[in-house]
C-alpha cells in the first residue's frame, strides 16, 4: 500500500497532536487542587480552645464560694473571687485548670481544694462565607463544622458560581494567612472528601 507524504506527516506529528489535544482539554477542566490537606488541623482531636463571648464554669471541690460561672470578656480574660483576672482566650480548660491551681495554692494549702474548668456555651466559633452563595455572611454554630457544612448554611453556590475554584482563607496566630483551594464538586460527588477540611475559627470560605 502505498502512503502519501501528507499521511506520513500526519503520522509523524501524531504526537504533538494528541499531546497538543490533552492540554486543550485540561485547560478546559478544572483540575483537582495539589494541596497537603493532612497538614491542617482537625479541632475535633484536640482539646476545646476558648474564645471571647465563651461561657466557662469555675468549680474548686470543698471551696464553693470560690465557684465562679462567667463569660469571657472582649479582651480574653475572666475574673475570679481571690484570684482575680485570668487570661482565658486561646486557652484549653486543662490550661486554665492548672494556673487556677497554682494560683489558689498562694491562699489555699488544702491538697482537697480540686479545680475543675467546663464550658457551659460555645459562643466564639464563627466562619464567613463569602463570594457567589445563596446568603453571604459570618455564621455561627456550638459545635465544628466541614466546608460542606458551612455552605449549606449559606445556602450553597449561587448560579453564577464557579464552585470548583473555591477557596479557605485561614489565618495562622501570627496572622499570616495562607488560601487553601476547594474544589467542591470533588466534595459533591465524594471523590476528594479530604478537600471537606473542617473550619477553624476565623476562616473565610470564598466562592468565585
Amino acid at each position: 500500500m502505498m502512503v502519501t507524504p501528507g499521511e506520513v506527516t500526519v503520522k509523524a506529528n501524531l504526537p504533538i497532536l494528541l499531546f497538543l489535544g490533552s492540554l486543550l482539554f485540561f485547560s478546559c477542566t478544572p483540575r483537582t487542587p495539589f494541596y497537603d490537606y493532612s497538614k491542617e488541623p482537625d479541632p475535633r482531636r484536640s482539646e476545646y480552645v476558648i474564645g471571647v463571648s465563651d461561657g466557662i464554669r469555675i468549680d474548686v471541690w470543698n471551696n464553693r464560694e470560690l465557684g465562679t460561672q462567667a463569660t469571657v470578656r472582649p479582651d480574653g480574660t475572666i475574673t475570679m473571687p481571690l484570684v482575680g483576672d485570668l487570661r482565658a482566650v486561646g486557652r484549653t480548660p486543662s490550661q486554665l485548670k492548672d494556673e487556677i491551681s497554682q494560683r489558689l495554692s498562694q491562699f489555699i494549702k488544702d491538697e482537697s481544694a480540686v479545680v475543675t474548668v467546663a464550658i457551659t456555651a460555645v459562643n466564639s466559633y464563627h466562619f464567613t462565607v463569602t463570594g457567589n452563595v445563596e446568603r453571604a455572611g459570618v455564621f455561627t454554630s456550638p459545635r465544628f463544622l466541614t466546608v460542606a457544612e458551612a455552605l449549606a448554611l449559606a445556602g450553597g453556590p449561587n448560579r453564577f458560581a464557579t464552585p470548583e475554584r473555591t477557596v479557605l482563607v485561614r489565618t495562622d496566630s501570627a496572622g499570616n494567612a495562607r488560601k487553601i483551594p476547594i474544589n467542591l464538586k470533588d466534595v459533591a460527588t465524594g471523590q476528594r472528601l479530604e478537600q471537606n477540611l473542617v473550619l477553624l475559627p476565623g476562616d473565610t470560605i470564598f466562592v468565585p
